[in-house]
């Protein structure tokens, strides 16, 4: 039904319903109905849209304020600190370059150009930043003409920003800028720069990390922990894109078009063969290293990867042996529970650790073993005439793979140079330009949406529905680990974006704009948007790929 445009529109706000002049902004709103914490809302979510605070309300709905204690808070927040950092940088060295890298150690890490990057520079940079926070200097927005906009970017000496112009799908784009510094508006615009001053600057090698306040706990607090396994990965996924020529949205698009993107996929698959056959020959080499444990986040590839490693063991004549923990959780009502009353399937906890380290001794033993069965829908372990034997001999490897292979709580019966831990997981190497980084865990989330819908029969509202618990889930349970793992493997595929463009975007267009995931689904559309699509039957059937699109010559 179609409102009268001579009303108040009716705007539920808080715990409140109120009545508004059409077209007053967001902002004016907030004027008009204050409360405490109005001065760190930066954003807000109108009628399930993240939106920027100039906004106008045209209809009825809702609005709820973005802080920093949201996701959606926290991305905007990192986007404009990174913003802040280009307009001090370039101003205060002109002639140098910067370019954005993945996350680490809770922040980004950033190459530098042109000078050194050491303790003097640090200091210089963050007490720029302090600066332009303290000016609460205006972030301007504007949209343009992509002939417009490609014009910018030519003028500011842009040419990889430039590039990526050349196949965007719409006629406009949105601009903003801080100072000199122009860039893509990637979401809503925050009003200044006063509401970003909580930063940490971090040496990393040549690089450095710009690190972010925790949602929950704003009070900067460094990571002393150093993550170098993770930085190699990092470093070395990076050096392969460039090599490969693919290193920003702007390079992938370009092969798409002119049909080298066929070589692109071949390079890209023959990569993870070749690391997978260098994991292969280390475990080879070590006859302790009896127990191959593997972890990693969700929709990271760990199923292919296991089997994939397999294959690779079975060629230099180890029989590999599979374990999955899934089948010593404890009975149902013997799982730990959330605070809230749910089960915590992921704590540790939820696994016999008795039971599995004393199967674990006798099978590295040479002993027979029953391994027990689980029955999900009883919640209890099957009767053990479905149990499964396993006898272990020389040429034999264990494998398990699960969320805790890297805690060594989970094997505390097996000695450590008996054990070879590996971490996987979508690292993503590919930017879409030289300031704008690309999620890793986007890359996680669009390929969970895809499984599930082929798989699970769940829609991406499902899925998205329950990201922020999985995430939980990793950052306590997997993250933590991740540097005690023997290797990092990078499951990611340079070219993947533009296959799961084919199936993610219809499945993101079923989210009706009434449903409360809405909003994060038109993020992850409007991100597709930038890709140009590759059909999926230039992916080889042996593709990690293949575990989310389906068409894989493995049996999942």
């Amino acid at each position: 039904m179609i409102e009268k445009t001579d009303k108040p529109a009716r705007i539920q706000y808080r715990d409140a319903v109120m009545e508004v002049v059409r077209g007053t902004t967001i902002v004016d709103f907030l004027e008009q109905y204050p409360t405490d914490g109005d001065d760190s809302i930066f954003a807000a979510v109108m009628n399930n849209r993240v939106v920027s605070l100039h906004a106008k309300i045209v209809r009825s709905g809702t609005i709820v304020p973005i802080g920093y204690d949201s996701a959606a808070g926290a991305r905007i927040y990192r986007r404009h600190l990174t913003l802040m950092l280009y307009e001090v940088f370039y101003k205060r060295y002109p002639n140098c370059h910067i370019r954005v890298g993945q996350a680490i150690s809770e922040g980004y890490y950033f190459e530098v150009a042109g000078v050194e990057v050491d303790d003097g520079f640090l200091a210089t940079i963050s007490r720029d930043l302090i600066q332009l926070a303290a000016l609460k200097r205006r972030f301007r927005f504007c949209r343009v003409s992509v002939e417009e906009a490609r014009r910018i970017f030519a003028n500011k000496g842009s040419p990889v920003k430039h590039k990526i112009l050349t196949t965007w799908p719409y006629g406009h784009v949105g601009i903003t800028s801080v100072g000199n510094f122009v860039d893509f508006a990637f979401g809503p615009v925050a009003p200044h720069t006063g509401y970003f001053d909580r930063f940490q600057l971090l040496p990393l090698k040549q690089d450095f990390v710009l690190q972010f306040p925790a949602p929950s706990n704003p009070a900067i607090k460094r990571n002393d922990t150093p993550q170098p396994k993770l930085y190699r990965v990092l470093k070395e996924s990076r050096h392969w894109s460039g090599l490969m020529g693919v290193a920003h949205v702007g390079d992938l698009n370009a092969n798409c078009i002119d049909g080298s993107i066929r070589e692109v996929i071949k390079v890209a698959e023959g990569l993870h063969e070749k690391k997978l056959s260098n994991i292969a020959d280390e475990i080879s080499k070590s006859p302790r290293r009896r127990l191959v444990l593997i972890a990693g986040p969700s929709a990271a590839g760990k199923t292919t990867f296991t089997k994939r490693l397999s294959i690779q063991l079975m060629v230099n004549g180890l029989k590999p042996v599979s374990i999955s923990l899934d089948n010593y959780y404890v009975d149902r009502e013997k799982t730990p529970r959330h605070p809230n009353g749910e089960y915590d399937f992921e704590a540790l906890q939820a696994i016999d650790l008795e039971l599995f380290n004393d199967h674990l001794r006798h099978i590295l033993n040479g002993k027979r073993v029953l391994t027990p069965k689980y029955d999900f829908n009883r919640g209890r372990r099957a009767p053990k005439r479905k149990w499964t034997p396993i006898t272990f001999g020389p040429d034999n490897v264990l494998i398990i793979e699960g969320i805790h292979g890297l805690n060594d709580a989970l094997t505390p019966a097996v000695l450590a140079e008996e054990k070879y831990r590996i971490y996987v997981n979508a690292l993503n190497p590919l930017a879409i330009d030289e300031h704008n980084r690309l999620n890793t865990s986007d890359t996680r989330l669009i390929r969970r949406i895809v499984r599930d819908r082929h798989y699970r029969g769940y829609l991406a509202s499902d899925t998205i529905r329950s990201w922020s618990s999985v995430r939980q889930g990793e950052r306590r349970h997997i993250f933590p680990f991740q540097e005690s793992a023997d290797i990092i493997f990078d499951t990611s595929l340079i070219y993947e974006f533009s296959v799961l463009k084919v199936f993610a975007e219809r499945y993101l267009l079923e989210v009706p704009q009434t449903h409360p995931t809405f909003a994060e689904a038109y993020r992850l559309r409007m991100f597709l948007a930038m890709f140009v699509p590759i059909l999926p039957g230039d992916v080889p059937q042996t593709s990690l790929l293949r575990e989310f699109i389906g068409g894989s010559s493995f049996t999942y």
